[in-house]
């Protein structure tokens, strides 16, 4: 046996639907106060949870390259799951597929769309209904790591786009 060691997803089917779920939910804390009025007179001076934003699903991908790793398969894996729970089943995304620097517009539009295209398609292999998955690209347009060129850049995330 090699002295490599293998590592599990870098999160849960559970700390996904927790991601997703707290959005626009007023923490109503310990109180068992009434309120008669509309929701928003009755949220009014409530604080709300922070509302989730992308969840990066740290699928990242080769040089030029829309195959995913096995590393992030195992991340789809848990995304699968946890799309197929009850309090997200049905939630839509669109999942966003992005390049670091390298190479032109036109080339990275079309390779992050790919990428985008290969998780929605892992990810309906694995149950999850199309009618939840959108697949876009942004190209090179939203890097996530200050470098341009850094490999971090060559990813796909989730936007919750209606729960």
């Amino acid at each position: 046996m090699s002295g490599v060691a293998l590592a599990g997803p870098a999160y849960t089917a559970d700390d996904i639907v927790k991601h997703f779920t707290a959005v626009d939910q007023p923490d109503l804390g310990r109180s068992r106060g009434l309120c008669i009025g509309t929701r928003n007179e009755c949220n009014a001076g409530l604080p709300m949870r922070k509302p989730a934003g992308n969840f990066d699903l740290v699928v990242n991908f080769g040089y030029n390259s829309d195959v995913l790793t096995p590393a992030a398969r195992a991340n789809l894996d848990e995304f699968a799951q946890a799309l197929q729970d009850a309090r997200l089943k049905s939630a839509t995304f669109a999942v966003e597929g992005h390049t670091d620097g390298h190479g032109g517009d036109d080339f990275n539009l079309d390779l992050s769309s790919r990428r985008a295209r290969a998780v929605v398609k892992y990810l309906a292999d694995r149950g999850v209904k199309a009618g939840q998955l959108t697949a876009k690209g942004y190209g090179k347009a939203r890097p996530l790591a200050g470098d341009p060129l850094d490999p971090a850049n060559r990813r796909v995330e989730a936007r919750l786009e209606a729960p």
